[in-house]
């Protein structure tokens, strides 16, 4: 059955701020305590989702989570009023009111783990909500997704919404952006290819700087949620050595698209092997390995060129969607000038300015969560998710309206702020159709 990719992005939330809460994301904590502008942030992105949406290729959106979190305050023993909360967590322990204010989940790229409905045994699209238990800031977003998630994908005769993995070590789970997958045509059976960062169980090698956060066991559990057949799965461990460097995700090293692979030399652990196995397994692989003597990892994560987005276009060609930072950057831009001019799968190359991500440590990648669906699943996603002309002038309408241009760390103990942005939340429900999502609301 003929089917398309469906790109989902996260809306940049209220809280946007730079907190440098995320060890081993090396532009995360770059940026730390500097101030941000959150309304330039959701701009930003919804501009990317529009243009894409312009040029052909089918664009959601997925809404912010509620911060500042006041029920994990109250978790972790702050108590009183919800001003009182905030007044006592900034006072206290400011590094926790920033976590709980986080808006992190703007990222969906960490959503969950996706599985067309081709290569899932009971024919349904399967989406496992990601734990993120490797960072208290990530770890408190499943509840919500799963929520929106669901409000999103209603139908189960088509969706199959899976819960988080339990939150133990031995199951961190980092969802899309530790899991590739390689088909001719997005409607094709495919090979899935799960990439984790450590084995839990049985040792191996490991980084020794930056964590692990993806296991062999969270990318085993996905798997067997899914239904998926084991002889079109693939394992694959990532470099240890590139994670230490700041490669906190596989999607900081590497992207695939169809039946192409766009990764760095260093990528992944065994990569000669893994390559090998690819070729045997995907008809048509394409692998476009990045000499390290033409960017380096240093550069890569500096850049986030491996954070791009690989869309199919109709002439059977392929679109790298960069962000700014990659253009700026005299060696990768000269290598990917020569990429696209070459003949090759990847013949274009489209920039777009994502600074307020990118100074949090997320680029082009991080903010969407891809899914391929058949013309009924595509039917059957809630329509006022999905991006045009009307929803974009409502959207950047509803930012201009809710969204504050300057935010520091201090301001996040404010009770105005977490009225406004519950005042946002229960609009935009509205305005995109979403039912009672937020705990807020119940």
């Amino acid at each position: 059955m003929s089917a398309r990719e469906v790109n989902f992005d996260g809306l940049p939330g209220l809280t946007h701020h730079y907190a440098g809460l995320s060890f081993g994301n090396e532009a995360s904590t770059r940026y730390q305590h500097q101030v941000s502008n959150p309304k330039l942030a959701a701009l930003q992105g919804l501009m990317k989702m529009k243009a894409l949406a312009d040029m052909g290729f089918a664009q959601g959106v997925i809404p912010p989570h509620e911060r500042p979190n006041i029920e994990a305050l109250r978790q972790i023993g702050f108590s009183g009023s919800d001003e009182q909360v905030l007044a006592q967590a900034a006072k206290q322990n400011p590094a926790l009111l920033s976590a709980a204010s986080s808006a992190s989940a703007m990222w969906v790229a960490n959503a969950a783990t996706v599985s067309p409905s081709a290569d899932s045994a009971d024919g349904r699209v399967h989406l496992t909500v990601a734990n993120l238990n490797n960072k208290f800031h990530r770890a408190m977003e499943a509840p919500t997704t799963g929520a929106l998630l669901r409000a999103i994908f209603r139908d189960p005769q088509h969706f199959s919404v899976h819960d988080a993995l339990p939150q133990v070590a031995m199951f961190g789970d980092e969802g899309a952006a530790n899991h590739n997958r390689f088909s001719q045509n997005y409607g094709d059976a495919g090979v899935q290819m799960f990439v984790y960062g450590r084995a839990e169980l049985g040792g191996g090698v490991a980084p020794t700087r930056y964590p692990a956060r993806q296991t062999r066991e969270a990318s085993e559990a996905v798997s067997r949620l899914h239904q998926l057949d084991a002889a079109r799965t693939v394992f694959a461990q990532q470099n240890p050595a590139v994670i230490d460097q700041g490669v906190f995700h596989n999607d900081v090293i590497a992207v695939s698209n169809q039946q192409a692979l766009f990764c760095h030399q260093q990528a992944f652990l065994h990569q000669p092997q893994l390559l090998a196995e690819l070729a045997e397994k995907v008809p048509g692989f394409i692998p476009i390995e990045v000499p390290d003597d033409r960017v380096s990892v240093a550069d890569a994560v500096a850049t986030y060129l491996f954070n791009s987005q690989l869309l199919s276009k109709d002439d059977g060609k392929m679109l790298l969607v960069l962000p700014e930072e990659a253009r700026r950057h005299a060696g990768v831009w000269s290598y990917l000038t020569e990429l696209a001019a070459s003949g090759g799968v990847i013949d274009e190359l489209k920039v777009f300015d994502l600074r307020e991500s990118m100074c949090n440590g997320g680029g082009p990648a991080c903010l969407r969560l891809r899914v391929v669906l058949n013309e009924q699943q595509q039917a059957a996603v809630n329509p006022s998710v999905m991006m045009n002309e009307r929803l974009f002038a409502t959207l950047n309408g509803w930012v201009e309206r809710h969204y504050r241009d300057r935010l520091s760390q201090a301001d996040l103990a404010d009770p105005h702020l977490l009225r406004e942005g519950r005042e946002a939340l229960d609009d935009l429900t509205k305005l995109l159709n979403l039912g009672n999502v937020y705990r807020f609301q119940q």
